[in-house]
């Protein structure tokens, strides 16, 4: 098995391990999620390598992820960050309208943030970057890490099973 912090995977060890992680979900039909591309537009090519030498972004994306687990609709955005805060810069306006007309059709938004500091994963739902984002343009600009309440435990097969707590949390709002 691969390990995902190698040299070769830094910088991207949130994205890999949701990968793998989806790798899973779909592998025992738990669910199936996709990472969405950020849609770009080829400015050079080079034909003998048959490569994009430069290229720039064609549109704004939604979100990283996709799809559906056990019938019910989910798109998230994966986030990083070395503070002790999730600074709201790191979010943007489309990415919120977006989670919101998801919410709106019966579907669950989300953010999984690692804070890279103390190595942790949780799962930010919707409703509280929502109030953040709406508290931001007259105060705080970033989320405190003692906000974040629902840890998402790394296992020791590199297996981030953020849909446990994704349960958890929609129990608690039932």
């Amino acid at each position: 098995m691969k390990n995902f912090y190698t040299s070769e995977l830094r910088g991207s060890v949130l994205e890999n391990l949701i990968n793998y992680t989806n790798q899973v979900y779909k592998k025992k039909e738990i669910a199936v999620i996709e990472k969405i591309p950020t849609p770009i537009k080829p400015v050079e090519l080079d034909k003998k390598k048959r490569n994009i030498s430069r290229a720039y972004f064609e549109k704004k994306s939604s979100v990283d992820y996709i799809g559906v687990a056990q019938g019910i609709p989910i798109c998230f955005d994966a986030k990083e960050t070395r503070q002790k805060s999730l600074p709201l810069k790191n979010i943007h306006e489309h990415q919120i309208n977006f989670m919101e007309s998801f919410e709106k059709q019966q579907g669950v938004s989300f953010l999984i943030v690692h804070f890279l500091f103390n190595d942790k994963y949780f799962l930010l739902p919707f409703k509280i970057l929502k109030q953040a984002w709406l508290e931001s343009k007259y105060s705080c600009k970033s989320i405190p890490y003692k906000k974040f309440e629902y840890e998402i435990i790394l296992s020791s097969n590199f297996i981030l099973d953020y849909l446990s707590i994704l349960n958890t949390v929609r129990q608690k709002n039932e």
